[in-house]
Parts: C-alpha cells; structure tokens; sequence
C-alpha cells in the first residue's frame, strides 16, 4: 500500500527548503552545521555538501568507514539525475510499484541526501549524510536544513 502522505511530505520539504543563494562559504557553513549537530548527538556519519561535482565540503567521523563514502556518491548520483531527494525518487519509484531501474553500483536509491535549491534556480548540488538507517539520515538533513535556513543560511 502507498503512502500518499510521505510523498507528499518529501515534496513539501523540497519546496520549502530553498536557499536564496549558494556559494562555497554557504556550503561550508552547512556542512559545518551538520557535523556540529553530528558530533554533540555522537553520530558516527559523513557529511557532504557538493555543488555540481565539486564536493566544497567533506568530513567523517569516527566509526564512518570508506562504505560510507561510497554510499553518500551513490546516493548524490541520484539526486544529480533526478533533482529531487534520494528518499523521494526511492519513495516515487516505490508508490508507481517499480524497482529502481538503475545500476546500484552507480546509483542508490535510499534516503540521505537532499537538493541544495537555489530560488529562481533550480538544483544545484547537494547535502547528504551517510552513516544511520537512511530514513534517519534523510531525517537529520532535513531537521539540520530546516535550522540552517531559519538562521538566514548561515
């Protein structure tokens, strides 16, 4: 059975998380603010914020492994490809009954990583994390997102 609602949840957090400009110090800035977050909650994760396909900010923390990284590029792949969150093209794919159709070494379609959305825009890049259950890391961009944004993006 279809969960309407979380698609229509997903849809909702990308059109309301949306930046009014990005650059590499916005980037930093973010990245920083989640492995902040990450560090005082003790969260073994990798934080990632890239635009296009230069990745502006990187970090691990302890009891991440090389898994990890391999998992946020698969991960950015699909948000590159399709603009919206890993969660939602795994969620669409899912509500329409259909396997994700592309290679997983490549691409993966679980959640954590999330469009950096630019007003008048458009996607481009993105921030995701890798590390907990990937609803919980989808969950914690988006909780980071949400108090990132509220503080003017900086």
């Amino acid at each position: 059975m279809v969960d309407w609602g979380v698609l229509e949840e997903l849809e909702a957090q990308e059109a309301r998380l949306v930046f009014r400009r990005f650059d590499n110090d916005t980037a930093i800035a973010l990245g920083t603010a989640l492995l902040t977050a990450a560090r005082d909650r003790g969260l073994p994760i990798v934080v990632s914020v890239r635009r296009g396909q230069q990745r502006l900010f990187h970090a691990a923390l302890p009891g991440t492994s090389a898994d990890n990284d391999d998992w946020i590029d698969r991960k950015s792949r699909v948000v590159d490809r399709y603009g919206r969150s890993s969660l939602r093209v795994r969620e669409t794919f899912a509500a329409r009954g259909r396997e994700f159709p592309l290679d997983p070494a490549l691409y993966a379609a679980f959640g954590g990583v999330f469009p950096i959305i630019v007003e008048n825009v458009g996607p481009v890049g993105t921030v995701g994390v890798s590390g907990l259950p990937h609803t919980e890391d989808h969950a914690f961009v988006v909780e980071r997102l949400e108090a990132f944004l509220e503080r003017g993006g900086r």
